[in-house]
């Protein structure tokens, strides 16, 4: 009887478990190619930065540009590789609206700093560059995740698995037809 219910529980914890691994991964994969996003947004806004004499903000948002870009190539391919791929002039653009409404995020942050505090060393600048950019990337996971690089629907997952179990047992039944082969 004590068997029976664990074998109960173990299901649905099992189901908790693989969809609680499968988010860890998912995490894992997009502060992968965030993390690599951040260094190129960090070095492009310093080299900007102190190349071409740009205002902070301004330096930052081309920094963030040229981050988004190299973050967009990074989710589809790799964080994001496995999700829906139909509709990529819809995933571009939505992936375009979220990237410049984390970039408002993570610029408004930076402007704040500089602009209604005076906090414009190149130090303080960069630790408001890297609160912004954290901010913003919490709002990026949940909205790349929620709308951008979409989930295969469930029903279509099933409606594949079903065709493929309906095709092998179609294999199957005309082989156990066909008469056997012999060889002589």
């Amino acid at each position: 009887m004590g068997s029976a219910s664990s074998g109960h529980h173990s299901a649905p914890r099992s189901a908790v478990r693989r969809r609680f691994d499968q988010l860890f991964r998912e995490i894992a994969k997009f502060g992968a190619v965030g993390g690599a996003g951040l260094l190129v947004n960090l070095v492009t806004f310093n080299l900007v930065r102190h190349a071409t004499g740009l205002q902070v903000v301004r330096a930052s948002v081309i920094a963030t540009v040229v981050a988004i870009a190299f973050n967009y190539v990074g989710f589809r391919y790799f964080t994001y590789r496995d999700r829906d791929r139909s509709g990529r002039t819809k995933e571009m653009g939505l992936f375009v609206l979220f990237s410049a409404v984390g970039l408002v995020i993570e610029n408004g942050v930076l402007y704040v700093a500089t602009y209604g505090f005076g906090w414009d060393s190149p130090l303080q600048s960069n630790i408001f560059k890297f609160l912004g950019i954290g901010i913003a990337t919490l709002f990026r996971f949940w909205s790349y995740r929620t709308w951008v690089f979409r989930a295969l629907p469930v029903q279509e997952s099933v409606e594949g698995a079903t065709k493929a179990v309906v095709g092998a047992r179609a294999f199957r039944d005309v082989e156990a037809e066909r008469p056997p082969v012999r060889v002589n």
